[in-house]
């Protein structure tokens, strides 16, 4: 593919890319959902039709994760002053903190908790204690809050639960697995805020960063019931042969609770859920359909991939490029979008940098090279919120001259690969995708385009 032709498809890709990232705009779905007639606040539900109405005597207002500044932002330019109860409370990583007014906005760590987000989570823990029965507490909740608002329960410390966190997420636990136990260490998640609240009503405006948009998992469900238990803690723990390296007051918590002797996180039954409601604004599904829409406006033909990517990011990688291989055998003759929504993991076995979106883009252009595939191509996989893993890149963005640029540049790209150094090699290659934090959380998108012909 000449330079030209390579730089306006990998463009192309990275247009389609904000064409997700722009329908998943938390500010707009807030705006969307909320109204106010006859000086009170109605709540569009899930059916797009239906609302929620209260004569609630106020509002208190508490929004968390990576999307939460701007969707705080537009419930504030709703609601009437006179139905706030006090400032609202927002809680986002260092990223993406934004000044609002009469609202204070908090800055924590992301992936892992940190003392700035224990505070903050314990602002929320008593911000939703002190509603009042008749009063409304309308929480935001985005992706991340699992971790931006740590608030452990009683005999287990900040650095227990961020030691516990990093055990999950180096093992490639799904991010369910990981909620599973961090329901069970936390008092807001799992339903723990909702419970907080009552007997205040409650309703959560959720932007989904979750695979199927399982309510239980976004933020690790704070305002939702939760199914899961400490018997199923534990038994995913020592499954993933973790248990042994636990701190020992998780090890002594979760065993308690297994056994019966604390409380277990509120269930489906639990009453307090009778004055909660929930409604869906965003996810990545809805994304998803956005690239596809801008695809073929592009006069791409389309195909989706899979709707729910999950698994091991460099072995998704060589399933995708065995596809495209398949297709191009096959006669494929157009230039075509192979699209993809999802959150794939990362098993590290090296020490190197980068996060599973960049694994996946140098596993691809390892797995094109290997299975011949030579027609010219562009992929990119990028995280919709802008960080993929401990980095400043959203992803990857590769292309038929990668491998040959990083060679060039000194790296030997499967050594990079089996050092999980993605970050390194891409970046010599000129091949990470930098957006910035984007204000939003939908997972993440991969985008495959082919060009039979060029």
């Amino acid at each position: 593919m000449p330079t030209s032709n390579r730089l306006a498809t990998r463009a192309n890709a990275q247009r389609l890319f904000q064409a997700g990232i722009a329908a998943a705009d938390p500010y707009l779905a807030v705006k969307h959902c909320l109204s106010v007639s006859r000086q009170s606040l109605e709540i569009l539900l899930d059916d797009g039709v239906q609302t929620r109405y209260g004569d609630w005597s106020s509002v208190h207002l508490i929004a968390f994760g990576k999307a939460a500044c701007a969707m705080a932002k537009a419930a504030q330019e709703l609601l009437p002053a006179h139905l706030l109860a006090s400032k609202g409370l927002v809680v986002t990583n260092y990223d993406n903190v934004s000044p609002i007014d009469t609202i204070d906005v908090l800055g924590a760590g992301h992936p892992f908790p940190d003392a700035n987000g224990l505070l903050a989570a314990q602002r929320i823990a008593e911000q939703a204690r002190r509603a009042p029965a008749n009063d409304l507490v309308l929480v935001l909740v985005s992706g991340g809050g699992s971790a931006l608002i740590p608030c452990p329960v009683a005999g287990i410390s900040l650095q227990d639960k961020i030691d516990t966190t990093g055990l999950l997420l180096a093992s490639g636990a799904t991010i369910n697995e990981i909620n599973c136990v961090r329901k069970h260490l936390s008092q807001l998640k799992g339903g723990g805020l909702a419970r907080l609240i009552a007997p205040a009503d409650c309703h959560a405006l959720i932007l989904s960063d979750v695979l199927g948009d399982d309510l239980s998992a976004i933020a690790s469900g704070p305002t939702v019931p939760d199914s899961s238990t400490y018997a199923d803690a534990v038994a995913l723990l020592t499954n993933k042969k973790l248990w042994q390296r636990l701190p020992l007051t998780v090890q002594k918590h979760l065993q308690q609770g297994a056994e019966g002797r604390l409380d277990e996180t509120p269930k489906p039954n639990n009453p307090l859920f009778n004055t909660t409601g929930h409604t869906l604004i965003g996810s990545n599904g809805i994304s998803l359909k956005a690239v596809h829409q801008a695809a073929l406006a592009l006069g791409y033909e389309c195909l989706i991939y899979s709707e729910q990517l999950t698994g091991i990011a460099s072995e998704q990688a060589r399933q995708l490029a065995k596809t495209a291989k398949d297709m191009l055998t096959n006669g494929l003759t157009r230039p075509t979008a192979v699209l993809a929504g999802g959150e794939t993991t990362v098993m590290l076995t090296g020490n190197g940098k980068g996060g599973r979106n960049q694994e996946m883009a140098l596993a691809f252009a390892i797995a094109a090279r290997e299975c011949g595939l030579n027609s010219p191509w562009v992929f990119l996989s990028g995280g919709t919120d802008g960080r993929d893993g401990p980095t400043d890149a959203a992803g990857g963005l590769v292309d038929n001259g990668t491998l040959q640029r990083m060679v060039a540049s000194g790296i030997d790209p499967q050594a990079a690969l089996d050092n999980n150094d993605s970050y390194t090699a891409l970046k010599h290659s000129q091949d990470l995708l930098t957006t910035g934090a984007t204000g939003t959380n939908v997972a993440d998108l991969q985008i495959l385009l082919l060009h039979p012909h060029s």
